[in-house]
């Protein structure tokens, strides 16, 4: 099984796609998703959210903070920041 991705600036979307896992630096320390975690919102601290992709390499976004939200296998991230996310 794999996680849907979405991240999201508030004026458009990023990049989405799919993860094995993905972690997000909160404000209560690192988070990691796999499937099946338990549902989660959480405010992001800047830091960097690293995504792991199957078969592709992981994908690492420097975030200056924003939101991380977790439910069914879904992950959907509001970023602040203004690096471009290849695709």
């Amino acid at each position: 099984m794999s996680l849907t991705v979405q991240i999201v600036a508030p004026d458009r979307e990023l990049w989405s796609g799919v993860a094995e896992r993905v972690t997000a630096p909160s404000v209560d320390g690192e988070i990691g998703l796999l499937t099946g975690h338990e549902p989660l919102l959480a405010l992001m601290r800047p830091g960097v959210l690293r995504i792991v992709r199957p078969g592709d390499e992981p994908l690492h976004v420097d975030v200056t903070g924003g939101f991380i939200s977790f439910d069914h296998d879904a992950v959907t991230i509001v970023a602040d920041t203004e690096e471009e996310i290849g695709k």
